[in-house]
């Protein structure tokens, strides 16, 4: 299994609870999938970098776990079908080694 981080944006037309419910639904997806939820954040509403879909705002979550690639597969593929998601992203976090002086 391998480590991710995915960013998670909720539209704001819903309400705070809403939102949670549907970033709380990415966390259900991936326990369902095999994947182990290292740690989460809730960031709330922020607004987004660039307008998207005529939209200033949005509900902002990351999670951090670790995954095998069919289940980060999945959970990609249903986020992209849930109308609640405005974007995601996910990233493999570099592992940094130190050198030993």
């Amino acid at each position: 299994m391998r480590r991710y981080e995915m960013m998670i944006i909720v539209t704001d037309t819903l309400e705070e609870e809403a939102a949670v419910a549907a970033f709380d639904r990415a966390k259900d997806i991936l326990a369902q999938q095999g994947g182990t939820l290292l740690d989460e954040a809730w960031w709330g509403r922020r607004k987004l970098a660039y307008e998207i879909n005529k939209r200033d705002f949005g509900y902002y979550g990351v999670l951090d776990f670790e995954g095998t690639s069919e289940a980060v597969a999945e959970l990609e593929r249903l986020l992209k079908i849930s109308d609640d998601i405005v974007r995601f992203k996910t990233v493999r976090p570099e592992i940094r080694v130190r050198a030993s002086a």
